[in-house]
């Protein structure tokens, strides 16, 4: 069967479709609007479920891959109230002394300490998605950790609309101060090298935007398609960044110039793409609205980014 894309549905279609992944439209009121945009016979539902993820048909790397180790792991929240979780991937250790090669990565520097990634997941927790873009990052010979927003409202729930109502649940100051808890916690790894990136894609994006005003240590930030932070919050950021961006997000693409001109203005040393022609959620190949081409040239970008800038 041929995998469908973006532009096998209607443009209004995948607005109404963003509009319900981001909670601006309930499930009732995506299916009483998206009517209007369905192919002769196909109903709203069909069409619900075929812009919606497909984990098994998306995964490049099986959990079970021998070339990582791979591992949940719990740490102190940074108030106190509890634990919080994370799945901590790294290539596998060949001699007990440097990784294993794996999906062209490099191995470790001379004193066997490799770089590490933060992943920042999108609004619907530590799906099987994000886990899957972890162990990526780890093959590509970094240290990577995804944190799960939703582990103290009882963690993913194994279903993404489930998982978007609880989503709306989370108190946003504490929810950020934890991923400022998670990368401190990945910086002081003891096979890390000490250098900390970071990765967000949609709420993630946003999450990598923020991380970057927050960690005057930080050194290096992609935000995918991500919201920007205040402009008076700009000044503060020291990481390089490389932001990405997808030509048809106009939700996201709004807060782009205010954005640009702080960061010109702030001497922030950044890249920005726009990918032509591409729905936001572009790089998340679990839906639809992936694009291939872009996928791969902003990964690319992304990896060799995150070579440069950690690695040394």
């Amino acid at each position: 069967m041929t995998r469908k894309t973006s532009r096998d549905f209607h443009p209004e279609a995948l607005k109404l479709f963003d509009q319900y992944v981001h909670g601006q439209l309930s499930r009732r009121g995506f299916l009483q609007q998206a009517g209007r945009f369905t192919a002769a016979g196909v109903s709203a539902e069909a069409l619900l479920l075929a812009l919606s993820p497909n984990f098994a048909e998306a995964q490049q790397v099986a959990p079970d891959d021998k070339r990582l180790w791979t591992a949940y792991v719990e740490y102190p929240s940074p108030d106190g109230y509890g634990k919080l979780r994370g799945y901590l991937v790294k290539p596998a250790v060949a001699g007990g002394v440097k990784p294993a090669a794996a999906g062209g990565g490099k191995l470790a520097n001379a004193n066997g300490k490799l770089p590490t990634v933060l992943v920042a997941h999108e609004n619907r927790g530590l799906n099987p998605h994000i886990e899957d873009v972890t162990r990526r990052l780890a093959l590509a010979g970094f240290i990577a950790f995804a944190p799960d927003a939703l582990f103290p409202l009882g963690g993913y729930p194994g279903d993404e609309d489930k998982a978007r109502e609880l989503f709306t649940q989370l108190e946003q100051p504490k929810t950020r101060a934890d991923f400022v808890n998670a990368a401190k916690q990945l910086k002081a790894l003891p096979d890390g090298n000490g250098k900390v990136g970071v990765v967000g894609f949609c709420y993630g994006g946003g999450v990598a935007n923020y991380l970057a005003t927050q960690l005057p240590d930080l050194a290096a930030a992609v935000p995918f398609y991500g919201a920007q932070p205040p402009a008076d919050t700009v000044a503060a950021i020291k990481a390089p960044l490389l932001l990405q961006y997808a030509e048809q997000d106009e939700r996201i693409n709004a807060g782009w110039p205010a954005y640009e001109t702080a960061l010109k203005a702030a001497k922030v040393d950044y890249q920005a793409y726009v990918y032509p022609g591409v729905q936001h959620g572009f790089n998340n190949d679990t839906t639809p609205r992936y694009d291939a081409a872009a996928a791969k040239l902003a990964w690319e970008r992304t990896i060799g980014f995150f070579e440069k800038q950690l690695r040394a």
